[in-house]
C-alpha cells in the first residue's frame, strides 16, 4: 500500500539553519521530505542539504534555475552530485533542455515551474488564462524531457490528462480547509489536490505556524490517505 507520508513535502521557508533543524527534529518520523528554497540555501549552502540526506531525509531543492544553458547544466550536475531528489527550473526550453542534460543518468528529478501560485493570468502579459499558460508550459516540459512540473492543484488534473500521466506534478499553495490563502491566489485543499492528480504537496505556513506542527502534518497526511483510498 502506498505510504501517504511520502506525498507531503514540508517547506523549510526559514532564514536560519538553527530554525530549520528545529522543524526537522520536531517533524521527525512524520515528515521525511523537505523543501529547501533560495533563502535557506543562501544561508546554509549545500552543507545543510548533505546533512538532511545523511539523516535519511529526502530533499526538494527549489532554486528555480534560470540562466544560460551551460550554467544551468553545470548547476544541475552539481545538484545531482549533492544527492538532492528534486530540483526546479523555469519552464523555458533552453533552460529545461540544459537541466535534463545536466542530470544525465542520476536519480535527480527535474521539475519545471509553470506559474507561481501567487500569480494568476492578470499577472502575465500572455493574454491567456492561467490554465492555458500552465498547460502550454507543461507540454513543453514533457517535450524537453523533464520529470515533472510545479503547478497549482487546480491545474493538476488537466496536466495529467494532457500529458497522459507522463509528468509528475508538485503542488504548492496547499491550504487545509478553513486556513487563509495568504499570498497565494490559486490554492486548494490537500484532499482536492490529490484527487485532481497531484503527486506531491508542498506545505509550509499551515504546518510551520500551527500550535503543533507535528499534529498538523499528521492531519494532512491523514487527509492525503483518505483522498488516495476513498471509501
Amino acid at each position: 500500500m502506498e505510504d501517504p507520508k511520502q506525498r507531503l513535502i514540508f517547506a523549510l521557508d526559514v532564514s536560519s539553519r538553527k530554525e530549520a533543524e528545529r522543524y526537522v527534529d520536531e517533524l521527525d518520523g512524520v515528515v521525511d521530505f523537505f523543501k529547501v528554497g533560495i533563502i535557506l540555501h543562501t544561508v546554509t549552502g549545500g552543507g545543510f542539504v548533505e546533512q538532511l540526506i545523511k539523516q535519511g531525509k529526502r530533499v526538494f531543492l527549489d532554486l528555480k534555475f534560470y540562466d544560460i544553458p551551460e550554467t544551468v547544466r553545470d548547476a544541475v550536475r552539481q545538484t545531482a552530485l549533492l544527492g538532492a531528489d528534486f530540483i526546479t527550473v523555469h519552464a523555458q526550453r533552453q533552460v529545461m533542455e540544459a537541466a535534463v542534460d545536466g542530470k544525465k543518468d542520476s536519480p535527480l528529478k527535474v521539475f519545471a515551474v509553470t506559474l507561481l501560485t501567487s500569480m494568476d493570468a492578470s499577472d502575465t502579459s500572455a493574454g491567456k488564462s492561467s490554465e492555458e499558460i500552465v498547460l502550454e508550459r507543461a507540454k513543453l516540459a514533457l517535450e524537453c524531457g523533464c520529470d515533472g512540473v510545479v503547478a497549482s492543484g487546480r491545474e493538476a488534473g488537466i496536466i495529467k490528462e494532457a500529458t497522459k500521466g507522463n509528468l509528475l506534478v508538485i503542488c504548492p499553495g496547499i491550504r487545509p480547509a478553513g486556513t487563509s490563502p495568504e499570498r497565494h491566489k490559486r490554492t486548494v485543499t490537500p484532499s482536492d489536490a490529490i484527487k485532481a492528480g497531484a503527486d506531491y504537496l508542498v506545505v509550509g505556513r499551515p504546518i510551520k505556524e500551527a500550535v503543533s506542527p507535528r499534529l498538523t502534518a499528521q492531519k494532512i497526511i491523514e487527509e492525503i490517505y483518505t483522498a488516495i483510498n476513498p471509501l
